[in-house]
C-alpha cells in the first residue's frame, strides 16, 4: 500500500511566488531571482512530503502562472500572435510565457492575452489552448523532465503529473472552423511521446496522467480516443508505470472504459462520489491498482479517519494491499498551505481550527490513513485516531454551529419571495423614469484599484496604527476622489470604488454570523492572484447593515446614480470553504436571506441601482449534465430571493464573468436581473452569441475590455467590440462596461482604458442616433 499527493500547493507559504511574479512584471527583480523563488518553493514542498512519508511525490505541478499554460508551451501550442515575442532575441521563455497569461504591450506590439476560464467547477482559472486546424505542435519547454531531474538530484521518489493528452485536447478551444480538436490527437501524440522517452531516460517509474474528463460526460469520439491513445503509449512504454486521475466525479457511465485502459493504476475521487467505489472494485482487472481519494482535496475540514477507514479496508479485502494507493481527492491546490500557520485566536478560535485540516495537514492525514489500515497499527497512530474521533464528535455537537431563528426563517420562506412585483418589461419603464439614463450607458463593475497606499491603511488599522476614527477618513478622502474622477471623464453609474473591501466574498462574510476567518488560508485564483475564502461553519445570517454606510456617503457626493455593491448568494457559497453537515442549497438559501436583508436596507437609504454579483453560478453546475436542473433551481431561486424584495423603479444588477453561457442562458434570464454584465472582450464578443439566439430579454453589458491583462485598449477597439455586440443585441439593451471589477490595476492603466470607453460610447452612441435619423 503506498501514499501519493496529486499535487501541491505552489505559492508557498506566505504567497512567495506571488510577490516574486509580481516584482518580475514590475522590472524590480530579475529572472535569475524569480527562478530562484521557484526552485526554493518547489524543494520545500518536496521535502515536507518526504519527510511526512508520501512514497510518491509530485513534480512538474508546480507552475509560475497556469498547469495548463505550462503544457501548452511545453507543447509548442503558441498562438502565432506571439510569434514577434518568440522570435526576439531578448525574450526568454518564459517572458513569452508571461505575455501568453497577460498579454504584451510595449516595445511597439500590442497583444492580446489568451483566454482564460474557470477549472471544471473551482475558483481556479485556467489558460485556455488555442487550436488551429492541422495544428503543429512540438516541444518547445523542457519544464516537465528538467523539474523531473531537479527532483530526483533531491533525493525525492518523484512522480511526474502531466495533463492527459485527452483532458488538454478538451481543455481547448477551435479557432476556426471546420475540424473537431480530438482530430489533432495524432498531430500532439508524437511530443507526449518525446517527453516520456526523455523522463523514461532520466529513471522515471511512474507517471500521473490527469484525466478529469473520464468523470465528465463523454462523446463517442472521446471514448473512442481514450483507448486508442492509452494503448499506443503503452505499447511504447512498457517499462513506465501509468497512473490515470479523475477527480471532481464519479466515473459512471465512463466505468467501463476507465478501467478497461491499458495502465497501471486508477485514481477515483470518493469525497465527491463515494458511492463508486463498490462498482470500480468489481469493474477493474486483476492487475491495476486502485487509488483511493479519501482526503478533501477542495475543503478545510479535518478528514474523519473512521470513514475514511471503512472505504480503505473494504478495498484491502477485495483487492489486496499492494493494489491500494491512498491519496486525496484531488490535487491539494484548491487547499491553504498550512493551518500551522493560524496563531491568532482572535481571528480563527480554537475551537473552530481543532475541526480544520490545510494541505500540509492532509499529507499527514494520509500516512496516517496508511498506518491505520495495516494490520497492527502502533500506539501512538491509535491515539491519533482517537483524538480525530473526539474532533469529530465535538463539531457535530457545537452550540456554534446552529440558530434557530435562521432555521426558522428558512421555514417560513415561500414562492413569493423568490418574485419581483412586476415583470421586466413593466420595471424598465419605472426604472427609465426613475433613473434618466442615456443610450449605452457607461459604468464600471464596481471596485477600483487598491493601491499599496489603501492597502497600508488597512493593515495599519488591523494593527492598531490607525484609529478607527483616522482610518474612516482616508478611505472617505479615496471614496471622493473617485468619485470626482468618475463625474469628470463622464462614467453614466457610478461606483464607490470598494477600499474599505478587501475581498468580495470576505468582506461580507467577516458581517455574517456563522462565519469564520484565516490569516493566511490563502489559494491561487489564477496567476499571481491569490484569494483567502472564508469559512462557514455554522448558521449564516445578518447582524447588521454591511454596506449601507459606504453606499449612502458615495451617493451624497453626487447627483448621479452610486450603485449599491453586493455579492451574491451563490457566490459567496461557492468562493468559501462550505460547511459539510448540510444541503449546499440550504446554506445558500440562508446567504439569500441574508443579502436580501441588505437589498433592503440599500433601497431604503436611496441606492437605486443595486448590483448583486454572481459571477460563480455557472462555476457552480454539477459536471454531469442529469444533475445541472437541481443545482440550476436552487441557485437562481436564492438569487431571486436576494433581489426580489425592491421596488419596480429599483434596477438590479449582476455581474459574470468568465462562463459559457450557451447552455444555461434560459437559467440565466430566469434570474430575472434587470442587468446582466458579462465577460466578453477575451473571446472577442463570443459568448453574447448565446444571448441573442435566445433573444435575451433584459439588459446586457458586454465587457468592452479585459482588466485581467495591463494592456490598456485603444478606443477604437472598444467600438469595434461594441458594434460587434450591437449587431446581435438591441441597442436599447446595452449597456458599456469593463469586464471585471479593476481591483488588481494600477490606476495609470485604469484612467486611460476607461477614458477610452467612455469615448468609445459616446461614439457608438451618435452613429446610433445618426442612423435613426
Amino acid at each position: 500500500m503506498q501514499t501519493h499527493i496529486l499535487g501541491y500547493p505552489r505559492i508557498g507559504s506566505n504567497r512567495e511566488l506571488k510577490k516574486a511574479c509580481e516584482q518580475y512584471w514590475a522590472g524590480k527583480t530579475s529572472l535569475q531571482e524569480l527562478l530562484e523563488v521557484g526552485k526554493t518553493i518547489r524543494k520545500q514542498n518536496w521535502k515536507l512530503q518526504q519527510e511526512a512519508g508520501i512514497d510518491l511525490i509530485p513534480t512538474n505541478d508546480f507552475s509560475f502562472y497556469d498547469q495548463v499554460l505550462d503544457l501548452t508551451l511545453s507543447v509548442g501550442a503558441i498562438p502565432s500572435r506571439y510569434q514577434d515575442i518568440a522570435s526576439k532575441e531578448s525574450s526568454t521563455e518564459l517572458d513569452l510565457y508571461f505575455a501568453m497569461a497577460r498579454g504584451y504591450q510595449k516595445e511597439g506590439l500590442d497583444i492580446t492575452a489568451m483566454e482564460m476560464t474557470k477549472w471544471f467547477d473551482t475558483n481556479y482559472h485556467y489558460i485556455v489552448p488555442e487550436f488551429q486546424k492541422d495544428q503543429k505542435f512540438k516541444l518547445f519547454s523542457n519544464k516537465i523532465v528538467n523539474e523531473f531531474i531537479e527532483a530526483k538530484e533531491e533525493g525525492i521518489n518523484a512522480k511526474p503529473v502531466i495533463i492527459g493528452l485527452v483532458t488538454y485536447l478538451l481543455l481547448g478551444k477551435e479557432k476556426e472552423e471546420g475540424f473537431n480538436k480530438l482530430d489533432l490527437t495524432q498531430n500532439l501524440l508524437p511530443v507526449y511521446t518525446e517527453i516520456l522517452k526523455e523522463l523514461e531516460n532520466n529513471g522515471a517509474e511512474w507517471i500521473q496522467f490527469d484525466e478529469p474528463f473520464l468523470a465528465l460526460d463523454l462523446d463517442q469520439k472521446a471514448k473512442e480516443v481514450y483507448p486508442n491513445v492509452y494503448t499506443e503509449l503503452a505499447q511504447q512504454f512498457p517499462n513506465l508505470k501509468f497512473l490515470i486521475t479523475t477527480y471532481f466525479d464519479g466515473l459512471k457511465d465512463n466505468l467501463s472504459l476507465a478501467t478497461t485502459l491499458p495502465v497501471d493504476a486508477l485514481h477515483i475521487d470518493l469525497v465527491r462520489a463515494p458511492e463508486q467505489l463498490d462498482e470500480v472494485i468489481n469493474a477493474i482487472p486483476e492487475t491495476l491498482i486502485l487509488s483511493l481519494g479519501v482526503v478533501d482535496g477542495r475543503n478545510i475540514w479535518k478528514n474523519d479517519f473512521s470513514q475514511s477507514l471503512v472505504s480503505i479496508k473494504k478495498a484491502i479485502a477485495a483487492l489486496g494491499p499492494e493494489r491500494v494507493f491512498i491519496a486525496p481527492s484531488c490535487s491539494l491546490l484548491h487547499t491553504p498551505f498550512d493551518l500551522d500557520l493560524e496563531k491568532n485566536e482572535k481571528i480563527l478560535s480554537p475551537e473552530i481550527k481543532q475541526w480544520m485540516a490545510f494541505a500540509k495537514q492532509k499529507v499527514s492525514e494520509i500516512v496516517l490513513l496508511k498506518k491505520l489500515a495495516s494490520e497492527n497499527p502502533d500506539y501512538n497512530t491509535l491515539q491519533e485516531l482517537a483524538e480525530n474521533k473526539k474532533a469529530i464528535e465535538n463539531r457535530k455537537v457545537s452550540t456554534l454551529i446552529h440558530n434557530k431563528d435562521v432555521k426558522s426563517r428558512i421555514e417560513l420562506t415561500t414562492e413569493n419571495d423568490a418574485q419581483r412585483n412586476s415583470p421586466f418589461n413593466a420595471r424598465k419603464e419605472a426604472q427609465q423614469r426613475a433613473l434618466e439614463l442615456p443610450l449605452f450607458p457607461t459604468t464600471t463593475i464596481g471596485s477600483f484599484p487598491q493601491t499599496k497606499e489603501v492597502r497600508s491603511w488597512r493593515a495599519q488599522f488591523k494593527k492598531g496604527d490607525l484609529t478607527a476614527e483616522e482610518y474612516d477618513q482616508l478611505l472617505k478622502e479615496e471614496t471622493q476622489r473617485t468619485i470626482n474622477w468618475q463625474e469628470e471623464i463622464g462614467i453614466d453609474v457610478l461606483v464607490h470604488g470598494e477600499f474599505e473591501r478587501n475581498d468580495m466574498v470576505e468582506y461580507f462574510g467577516e458581517q455574517l454570523a456563522g462565519f469564520a476567518f484565516t490569516q493566511n488560508g490563502w489559494v491561487q485564483s489564477y496567476g499571481s492572484r491569490c484569494v483567502k475564502p472564508p469559512v462557514i461553519f455554522g448558521d449564516v445570517h445578518r447582524p447588521q447593515p454591511m454596506t449601507v454606510y459606504w453606499s449612502q456617503y458615495a451617493q451624497s457626493l453626487t447627483k448621479k446614480w452610486v450603485k449599491g455593491m453586493l455579492t451574491g448568494p451563490v457566490t459567496i457559497l461557492q468562493w468559501s470553504f462550505v460547511r459539510d453537515d448540510q444541503p449546499r442549497s440550504l446554506t445558500c438559501k440562508q446567504i439569500a436571506l441574508a443579502i436580501r436583508d441588505e437589498v433592503s436596507d440599500l433601497e431604503k437609504a436611496g441606492i437605486r441601482i443595486i448590483q448583486i454579483d454572481e459571477p460563480a453560478i455557472r462555476e457552480g453546475l454539477p459536471l454531469r449534465k442529469a444533475e445541472w436542473q437541481n443545482y440550476l433551481q436552487w441557485a437562481v431561486e436564492a438569487f431571486r430571493i436576494s433581489a426580489s424584495g425592491v421596488e419596480d423603479a429599483t434596477q438590479i444588477h449582476t455581474h459574470m464573468c468568465y462562463s459559457e453561457f450557451n447552455d444555461i442562458i434560459h437559467n440565466i434570464a430566469d434570474m430575472d436581473a434587470d442587468v446582466i454584465t458579462i465577460e466578453c472582450s477575451r473571446s472577442q464578443m463570443e459568448l453574447l452569441n448565446a444571448f441573442a439566439d435566445f433573444k435575451y430579454p433584459n439588459e446586457i453589458g458586454p465587457g468592452v475590455y479585459d482588466i485581467h491583462s495591463p494592456r490598456v485598449p485603444s478606443k477604437e477597439e472598444m467600438v469595434e467590440l461594441l458594434k460587434k455586440a450591437q449587431a446581435v443585441i438591441p441597442a436599447e439593451q446595452l449597456w458599456v462596461n469593463p469586464d471585471c471589477g479593476l481591483k488588481t490595476r494600477h490606476w495609470d492603466e485604469t484612467e486611460k482604458a476607461l477614458i477610452a470607453m467612455v469615448a468609445a460610447s459616446k461614439e457608438v452612441a451618435a452613429a446610433y442616433e445618426t442612423e435613426k435619423v
